[in-house]
């Protein structure tokens, strides 16, 4: 199966990312996952690009690829957090068998809120059984970022009961918490997206998230 894929864009409209550590910053003990973001010319939505080692654990969840399955992060996925003002950010997890989802998020107060899930998202995955990778490219409309983007993280999640790993980007600080949580927002860091985001970018769909 061919995947999918924008004309390559010039270097300075590409971000790229490494996964290497896991959500305490312990190393991962695996390869690296790769997390690409780009955008091609005046397209109306960001690639995003994962490379990653192929587990198959758990397994394939069942639901129908390319559609959005929810708690998709029981199971083995990469995520991206996209944070804008006012702690209003957005959520995509990809799965290698090709699922997705999509949630909008906000903190109000203290307290999280899911505003919207399961956008549609254009998204396909592909597995090499051989040498035990996937890759997967997705196309996140630029409707779905928050408004004044300008944060992120990304993580990965595989494994069974005791063997399950949560791996970050960005992780907390080693011995700062007993958990990992990926909605902790203090750990997210500035991005230039600039390089992604055009300078008259709006979003509809937030603007009746107070």
């Amino acid at each position: 199966m061919e995947l999918g894929r924008a004309p390559n864009p010039p270097p300075s409209m590409t971000l790229t990312f490494e996964i290497t550590q896991e959500w305490d910053g312990s190393p991962t003990g695996h390869d690296p996952i790769m997390i690409t973001l780009s955008r091609s010319g005046n397209a109306d939505s960001i690639t995003m690009e994962v490379t990653a080692p192929f587990f198959n654990d758990p397994g394939n969840p069942g639901g129908e690829p390319g559609k959005p399955f929810w708690e998709l992060w029981e199971y083995e996925v990469v995520e991206a957090f996209f944070l804008g003002e006012n702690d209003k950010y957005l959520e995509v997890e990809f799965c290698p068998h090709g699922q997705h989802i999509v949630l909008m998020l906000n903190v109000v107060n203290g307290v999280r809120n899911t505003i919207k899930t399961k956008l549609p998202l254009e998204f396909k995955a592909k597995i090499n059984a051989e040498d035990k990778t996937w890759q997967g490219v997705a196309e996140i409309p630029l409707e779905y970022l928050p408004p004044k983007t300008n944060r992120f993280n990304a993580y990965a999640i595989h494994g069974s009961d005791k063997k399950r790993q949560y791996e970050a980007l960005f992780p907390a600080p080693s011995g700062e918490h007993e958990k990992p949580d990926f909605h902790r927002l203090q750990y997210f860091k500035t991005v230039d997206y600039n390089v992604l985001l055009p300078d008259n970018y709006q979003s509809k769909l937030w603007s009746e998230v107070e």
